[in-house]
């Protein structure tokens, strides 16, 4: 059988939901799924929660305390080998982002990043990524020893799969070329807006940072939101840069977005374009974003995002 290698994160001992979503995209392969945990204390903990989504081994690969993502992609590489790998596979992170492609290198394979969709069922991998800032949209074949690949969050779907979940733990090696000294968390406890199943975003039609509790309060409705900004807004001071969407910024791909006076230049759309749902709010009937947008409201967005959010608590408090 078929063996496919999935990084896996974790957050404050929970494991975030990119990675079940990895999980999920090999487990649907029909593939022996062999889970690894680097460098987390606590890890074991994880292991529960990812046999019932899939996998079949966990491999909790402990260390020193030192955090070093050369150590980490040289000792998950070790584990493909052992493994007979087919494939290794990361949520599209700023972790899997910065591993991946130390781990390629160890395995003398290369990457495929942000995918939105993978074949893995034939003798020769397939990836599915947006080129071209999301103008086109590719189908890559790999023919390395490892198919190495990073995927979108929210566009997998996590897979209630239970397996074995066999628990494994190995020492990590002495390889230390580079070691994280310290994380600046964010604070706030807020969403991501690239794991955020819903996402608020707003443009220079906001008129001001002042105006954004409206998005806050819109989000805060639906009780899963995240809200986001163009760049205009990003580059005004009025949002931070962890907020921004678009070419510049980050790549999203939540079950519903909303753009809230947002005109939708081409490199907005190159951030969001892969959204399950998109929902326009703008007044100019011309703005380019109706071209893209599931639903579109044309009207002044400081009323009809109040309506939009008391709507939402209505029906939210009927269930």
């Amino acid at each position: 059988m078929t063996t496919i290698v999935v990084l896996v994160e974790q957050s404050q001992g929970n494991v975030r939901r990119a990675s079940l979503e990895a999980l999920g995209a090999a487990k649907s392969s029909g593939a022996r799924v062999v889970a690894v945990v680097a460098l987390v204390d606590g890890s074991e903990s994880a292991a529960p929660t990812l046999a019932k989504h899939g996998a079949d081994r966990v491999v909790v690969l402990k260390g020193d305390g030192r955090s070093s993502p050369d150590r980490s992609a040289h000792d998950i590489a070790a584990v493909v080998r052992e493994e007979g790998a087919k494939a290794c596979l990361a949520a599209a992170s700023s972790n899997g982002k910065q591993l991946m492609p130390r781990i390629a290198a160890e395995l003398d394979s290369t990457v495929f990043s942000d995918c939105t969709g993978l074949d893995l069922s034939g003798a020769t991998p397939k990836a599915v990524r947006p080129w071209l800032a999301g103008k086109l949209i590719a189908t890559l074949e790999s023919n390395a020893p490892v198919f190495c690949a990073t995927l979108r969050p929210n566009t997998f779907a996590p897979r209630a799969a239970p397996a074995a979940g066999e628990l494994v733990t190995k020492p990590s090696s002495a390889v230390l070329k580079a070691l994280v000294a310290s994380i600046d968390a964010k604070g706030g406890g807020k969403l991501d807006v690239k794991e955020a199943p819903v996402v608020i975003s707003g443009g220079r039609g906001m008129k001001g940072p002042e105006h954004f509790a409206l998005l806050d309060e819109l989000a805060a409705a639906f009780g899963n939101a995240a809200v986001g900004a163009s760049r205009a807004v990003v580059d005004a001071g009025w949002r931070p840069h962890s907020e921004q969407v678009g070419q510049t910024g980050k790549t999203v791909s939540p079950q519903l977005y909303v753009a809230v006076g947002i005109s939708g230049a081409i490199q907005h759309l190159a951030g969001m374009r892969t959204s399950k749902v998109i929902v326009a709010i703008n007044k100019d009937a011309d703005a380019p974003i109706f071209k893209v947008a599931d639903y579109g409201i044309v009207g002044d967005a400081f009323e009809v995002v109040p309506a939009l959010t008391a709507a939402v608590k209505a029906v939210r408090s009927q269930r």
